[in-house]
């Protein structure tokens, strides 16, 4: 264990030094160490046995120095039009942050070192109808081993017009740490199937009767509206047993698991799909407002509590939420949200943190515009389903696409919207590239609330 030490030492005096070609010897070839400025250069050095393998790893440390910046970099060469899985592996040492302190990078490029556009037309919102420039990607960290190693992987198409790949592996600002990088790997691959999911709102109010029981029956043409269309997930609006009730929310709360989610779990189970539904909860002398995510075997996978409450709920003794769940279906990861909270960044942001992928939003009222913040932000799939009316010019039933854009609507009281998405396909932008993998390398840290 000493001995690794003091080599490692010496490894990074050299490399810094630069005094001894013995040391660049001992690199594998084609990796260098760069730094965007001399002054703000970590030091590095390889470990000819390091890593989990013991096959050699690549080691950045910094000073006790704010704001030093480096990478090892080296360029392989790829077949344009093809899919290539990249993955490492690194374990850091003394840093707080390695979400964004240690980031991996693949650039594609010409034989000639420049840039190069994808092949696929992009449908976001800036200058759609256009072939992107091929911006770097950010392979996500996927798991972390007992000893620390954490895996980053993904597999990518290559533009037609690439030919080669630079991969970078970086250490930024963190001071008084170290990372040390291994088992680098860009390896031909297959194409990931798709994930193809049907998403559904109904756009509806539940006028009619006065019991749970009544007011869950309204929804049943719709559900079944909504399978005819062979939805994988269909969301209902807000405290849907309370609507038009004239009671208290306490007159409508009941158990999770209970009467009507058993209801719902029937229709979900009987025609295969997801339903989103938005009920009151009981849980002993609390209240609370809940999406509650029900699976096609019946049974109620998760549900959440509304963290923001509006005043009215306040006053109407209804208790908030305090956590962010976020759920594993059959098609990708679920989070919920409640109307209210759409007025705040911070829900959908805690539910993309944790990695859902589609937000069902079961909303009375809300400024339409932040629906589509909420989906652009944190590039996810937002389903709202609400009880206002189109005219009213406020808030819209619909499905929401990455760039906040409405991908199917609910105009008609009583209708199903459905869009149907690929959660494998990333949406490339003009600039950005594919914005959401950039989006935990570059979000701030959290800092702790401030009166």
């Amino acid at each position: 264990m000493h001995c690794r030490i003091a080599v490692g030492l010496l490894g990074a005096l050299l490399l810094t030094t630069g005094s001894l070609l013995a040391a660049d010897d001992a690199i594998p070839d084609g990796w260098v160490a760069k730094s965007p400025r001399e002054e703000i250069r970590p030091a590095f050095s390889y470990l000819a046995e390091g890593g989990p393998s013991g096959k050699g790893s690549f080691v950045i440390t910094a000073d006790q120095r704010k704001g030093l910046f480096g990478w090892w970099e080296t360029t392989r060469n790829v077949t344009g039009g093809e899919y290539y899985e990249f993955s490492a592996r690194f374990q850091v040492e003394g840093i707080e942050n390695p979400r964004r302190a240690i980031v991996a990078r693949v650039l594609w490029q010409n034989s000639q070192g420049r840039p190069v556009k994808h092949d696929v037309i992009s449908t976001a919102s800036y200058n759609p109808g256009t072939r992107p420039r091929a911006e770097p990607e950010y392979p996500p960290n996927r798991s972390t081993d007992e000893n620390g190693w954490t895996t980053v992987s993904a597999v990518y198409r290559t533009p037609s017009e690439a030919t080669q790949a630079v991969i970078e592996l970086s250490y930024r600002w963190a001071p008084q740490g170290r990372v040390e990088w291994s088992d680098v790997q860009l390896t031909p691959t297959t194409a990931p199937k798709p994930r193809k999911v049907r998403l559904a709102t109904v756009h509806y109010q539940p006028k009619e009767g006065t019991t749970n029981a009544e007011k869950c029956q309204l929804f049943q043409p719709l559900i079944e509206k909504a399978a005819q269309q062979d939805v994988d997930l269909v969301v209902l609006p807000e405290t849907l047993t309370f609507y038009g009730t004239g009671g208290t929310y306490a007159d409508s709360a009941e158990p999770i698991p209970g009467p009507s989610t058993k209801y719902f779990g029937k229709l979900a189970k009987q025609h295969d799909l997801y339903i989103v539904a938005g009920l009151m909860e009981r849980d002993e002398h609390l209240v609370y407002n809940v999406a509650v995510l029900i699976g096609p075997d019946g049974k109620v996978v998760g549900k959440y509590r509304k963290v923001t409450l509006p005043r009215g709920e306040i006053e109407g003794g209804i208790t908030p939420g305090d956590d962010y769940p976020v759920f594993d279906t059959r098609f990708g990861k679920v989070g919920m949200m409640v109307c209210y909270d759409g007025f705040f960044p911070e829900v959908a942001r805690e539910l993309s943190n944790r990695g859902a992928e589609v937000i069902a939003w079961p909303v009375w009222g809300c400024n339409p515009m932040l629906g589509a913040a909420r989906a652009c932000e944190n590039h996810v799939y937002v389903i709202s389903s609400t009880y206002t009316d189109v005219a009213a010019n406020w808030m819209v039933s619909a499905v929401y696409g990455q760039d906040g854009k409405l991908l199917a609507q609910g105009k008609e009281w009583g209708s199903v919207a459905v869009a149907e998405v690929d959660l494998n396909q990333p949406l490339l932008w003009h600039s950005l590239g594919d914005f959401k993998a950039q989006i935990a390398p570059h979000r701030p840290p959290v800092e702790p609330a401030k009166p």
